[in-house]
């Protein structure tokens, strides 16, 4: 079998399972439901502990087809499982504890199989694709991520221009209501200021801020269609827990990490040292390699399948779901991660000079 099949089948057999699972529930109530959260966390916990790190195609290779083929089955997925799961968890044909199961198997798949996908959709330079890519976030109600993250977060990150940098010793807490008002607002300003350049104002219909908030009332507008007021509970229900898991990526992959300043002033050029890696045997392959963080900021075009973990790139103690529980917890998170974090800049720090 070639390295590129084992690739494929390491990737699909981590990622579909989940999305097939809850497109089950949502037709046939079932067990389906349970065996998709315990595919999402219990069977990927054990898997990271089992299984080695994920393989990497050489960036110099050539590229091949089915990972943007993937991704697009991930993210249409996406966008029918989501009218089905609101149909399900509003009918009254279910019961708490079936709604419940799947209610948080679906939000998981989300936050970890949709939020990474669509981040790996929008940085693709086939239009077709970067727009799939942004149908998925305005469908969870955080569109406006599309713009603060390409134009914010990869211009900015390590730096205090960026908000979703964390800061020094800031909590998940409170840095969750700071990054979340400021990314809108920073993705707001860069499409204002992009449409200035072309001497455009900001109500320009090109603004991309209408269609992540229009197309983010229409999916809550669909959902109270689809299901009622509860349709409506659930759908606002499945978006906050898309967003925290979304927040509390950014805020593991780049706490106590940070940019310094040149001899010249100038702040330094992003590198290894500004991300958090947590290369993992299964949770790298559900998330299509998005724990593989450096690389990504250095080759943002790269393909998830061909990032990689150097050496000497910051590792977390453990995979991305358990650093996200940690995050929650800011004593048991500054305990693991502040004297971390410090050794990384201190190591920077020394390299430089």
């Amino acid at each position: 079998m070639t390295k590129d099949r084992i690739l494929f089948l390491r990737y699909a057999t981590a990622a579909l399972p989940p999305l097939v699972l809850l497109l089950l529930e949502t037709l046939a109530a079932g067990p389906w439901g349970v065996l998709a959260l315990i595919h999402l966390t219990v069977f990927a916990a054990l898997l990271d502990k089992w299984l080695a790190p994920p393989l990497s195609r050489d960036s110099l290779e050539a590229p091949s087809l089915w990972p943007d083929r993937l991704s697009a089955v991930l993210a249409l997925g996406h966008l029918i499982l989501l009218p089905c799961i609101i149909v399900f968890l509003a009918s009254p044909a279910h019961g708490f504890g079936e709604k419940l199961v799947a209610f948080l198997a679906a939000a998981s798949f989300m936050g970890q199989v949709s939020h990474p996908n669509a981040h790996e959709l929008i940085h693709r330079r086939t239009t077709a694709l970067r727009r799939l890519g942004a149908g998925v976030y305005t469908s969870m109600l955080f569109g406006h991520h599309v713009s603060a993250h390409r134009l914010v977060h990869h211009r900015h990150v390590g730096t205090i221009q960026d908000p979703n940098t964390p800061l020094s010793g800031e909590s998940f807490w409170a840095y969750l209501p700071r990054a979340s008002l400021g990314s809108f607002r920073a993705g707001l300003a860069e499409e204002v200021q992009k449409l200035a350049r072309r001497g455009a104002p900001a109500y320009h219909p090109s603004n991309p801020y209408f269609i992540w908030i229009t197309g983010g009332a229409a999916t809550l507008i669909l959902a109270l269609i689809l299901g009622g007021f509860w349709g409506g509970v659930a759908m606002l229900g499945l978006a906050a827990l898309a967003h925290l898991q979304i927040m509390l990526s950014d805020y593991i992959q780049h706490y106590g990490l940070f940019r310094m300043e040149r001899a010249d002033g100038r702040l330094e050029a992003v590198g290894p040292h500004h991300s958090w890696n947590a290369p993992r045997g299964f949770s790298s392959y559900l998330m299509l390699n998005a724990p593989s963080h450096s690389d990504h900021h250095m080759h943002p075009d790269r393909p998830y399948d061909s990032l990689s973990v150097g050496r000497d790139e910051p590792v977390l103690p453990f995979s991305m779901p358990i650093m996200a529980v940690m995050a929650t917890i800011p004593p048991l998170w500054h305990r693991n991660m502040d004297k971390r974090a410090a050794r990384v800049m201190a190591a920077a720090q020394a390299h430089r000079a």
